[in-house]
């Protein structure tokens, strides 16, 4: 940060006064409280602590729990104060972030639109006729209107998407289990997620990278397989929906949308057509099968108890679902495992989905005379994600009849990067480090380089590629006589080589064991010195079959022998 974290916080409390818009906020902290956070955080960053987000001010949900803050979970009769704050915003602030208060949201995460909440309807950032979008609707609100750096929602139904599309920002849904959901108050458990807004992919992902990670209070806590994916390929294979699957859409949403898949094709891409309707099929399960007794499992005694202490519309849906039996939820479970299969048969040989976020954005007016339905609409590409346990980045992508429009990136579960990679594909920004931190470096100086003909290995197995390096000046390279051609990489001693140059690629601990698993003799990994004096693994030979090649060391890099050697 540029500027201190005290004098952040105050250009935040005047941007709120600015905004004027008290229906974002349940609970704001007074901001004699944010300053002294604030100066705790420079306190800490000048004794040298090592904070990645030091500054960046957040606002959270009012479904998860900030230690002396009420939760309310849009319901006042719902109210306690938790001594202790959620994981995820926990370990936001462990990281130098600073909480300026409690936002809206559609009651007990309730809907997609903003409106559902006895604290008044949030309304668009960009057009405050129409609706902000749910349920973390104050959240997407106050980072839009550049109040926060990061918000935090949750997501079951889509409730981190379709506000960042109807108000033009980021919104990152992460694999279900991820983030913990300890402190959060439930909407459907088995599929709630906690999600990120932001204005930029790479806040979002900094965000998320100190989130992720179990916690012992979260039975549904999950990590990372050790097969996964850090990164999309050059090339992204992406599907996108049939006509007929885009006909919720307005001509120009549809028109927006075609021009969103275009970006992609036009940065390397390739897109191929599939009938997505089976996983909107899916979609209605959530809420017209039985799953949605997930909901009066979540609040349903409650509410029931004071069906008049919640919104109506709300009450109605969480009651209904007190009379469905339990061999309807088991069938509908078992159809939903159906479907999962289906996903994943359809989805095979594509990187990712690219889908419209949402549908329209509704007028406020328009929500309050049809509630139920509007929000149904606004749900069509978003409420199957998490029941087929998939990821989605959610980013701006132009205008649609006047208001902004957003595409979705979805992948199966754990293809989180790869999701984020396409995202920044279609945002035009640089992609940050790779989530999660659990990959592993490798130094490549021959065919595995990117251009040569070994390189698919790496991108085949989500690897990323992570900047050219150059070992000490201990090393020899010798070029190999073998098919395809390749160099030997040796270690002769201290100062009795050169620098050699390459590159640097993290890749999965199971990737990595498929590399040594299939090394070819005379090759191996081991630990190889850079330049500047710190180890890294990477391809060796041994000094036998290296005696038998052509010394090319003066050369430097294998590169510059093949064009040497170019007729």
């Amino acid at each position: 940060m540029t500027d201190n974290c005290a004098a952040r916080v105050a250009a935040a409390y005047r941007r709120i006064t600015e905004c004027d818009r008290p229906e974002v906020w349940i609970t704001l902290r007074r901001e004699a409280q944010a300053r002294a956070d604030a100066e705790k955080v420079d306190a800490r960053a000048a004794a040298g602590e090592e904070l990645p987000l030091a500054g960046l001010l957040v606002a959270v949900k009012d479904n998860i729990d900030v230690a002396g803050l009420p939760t309310t979970a849009g319901c006042p009769a719902y109210a306690y104060t938790p001594e202790t704050s959620a994981p995820a915003v926990r370990r936001l602030t462990d990281a130098g972030a600073i909480v300026l208060g409690k936002t809206n949201m559609d009651q007990f995460a309730t809907g997609l639109v903003g409106t559902r909440s006895p604290y008044g309807a949030v309304r668009g950032a960009l057009r405050p006729e129409k609706i902000s979008g749910g349920s973390s609707s104050g959240s997407a609100v106050a980072v839009a209107l550049g109040i926060a750096d990061l918000a935090l929602g949750t997501d079951t139904a889509g409730s981190g998407r379709v506000p960042a599309a109807l108000n033009g920002i980021v919104g990152v849904k992460p694999t279900l289990g991820l983030v913990p959901t300890t402190g959060v108050v439930p909407a459907a458990r088995s599929y709630d997620a906690v999600t990120v807004f932001a204005r930029t992919l790479a806040c979002a992902q900094r965000a998320l990278t100190v989130m992720t990670g179990p916690d012992d209070g979260d039975p549904r806590g999950r990590t990372w397989p050790d097969d996964v994916r850090l990164s999309a390929p050059p090339r992204p294979r992406v599907a996108v929906p049939r006509d007929e699957d885009l006909a919720p859409l307005s001509p120009d949403a549809r028109a927006a949308f075609a021009t969103a898949v275009k970006r992609l094709e036009a940065v390397g891409a390739t897109s191929t057509v599939l009938d997505v309707s089976p996983l909107l099929r899916a979609a209605r399960l959530l809420y017209d099968g039985a799953l949605v007794a997930e909901r009066y499992a979540a609040v349903g005694e409650f509410v029931a108890r004071d069906p008049s202490a919640a919104d109506p519309t709300v009450a109605g849906i969480i009651l209904a679902a007190s009379e469905l039996p339990a061999h309807a939820l088991v069938a509908d479970q078992e159809r939903l495992d159906q479907y999962k299969t289906l996903a994943h048969r359809a989805l095979s040989g594509y990187d990712a989905l690219i889908l419209p976020t949402t549908t329209e954005h509704p007028d406020i007016a328009a929500v309050r005379a049809d509630p139920v339905a509007v929000n149904s609409h606004l749900g069509t590409y978003t409420n199957f994600v998490n029941l087929l346990d998939m990821a989605a980045v959610a980013v701006p992508a132009g205008e649609a009849d006047g208001s902004p429009f957003g595409v979705s990136v979805v992948t199966r579960a754990f293809e989180d990067q790869p999701a984020l990679d396409i995202a920044a594909l279609l945002t035009g920004e640089q992609a940050p480090v790779p989530l999660p931190r659990t990959g592993v470096d490798l130094a490549v100086f021959g065919a595995h380089l990117r251009g040569q003909p070994l390189n698919h290995q790496l991108t085949d197995s989500g690897a990323r590629y992570a900047g050219e390096v150059a070992t000490s000046t201990a090393y020899r390279l010798t070029a190999l006589d073998t098919v395809p051609a390749r160099p030997g990489l040796t270690r002769v001693g201290p100062s009795a080589g050169a620098r050699i140059t390459g590159e640097r690629w993290t890749l999965s601990p199971a990737a990595l064991g498929r590399f040594l698993a299939d090394l070819p003799a005379p090759m191996s990994l081991g630990r190889l010195e850079l330049a500047d004096g710190t180890w890294v693994l990477g391809f060796q030979c041994d000094p036998h079959t290296a005696a038998g090649g052509t010394d090319i060391t003066h050369l430097g890099d294998w590169r510059a022998y093949l064009d040497a050697a170019a007729p």
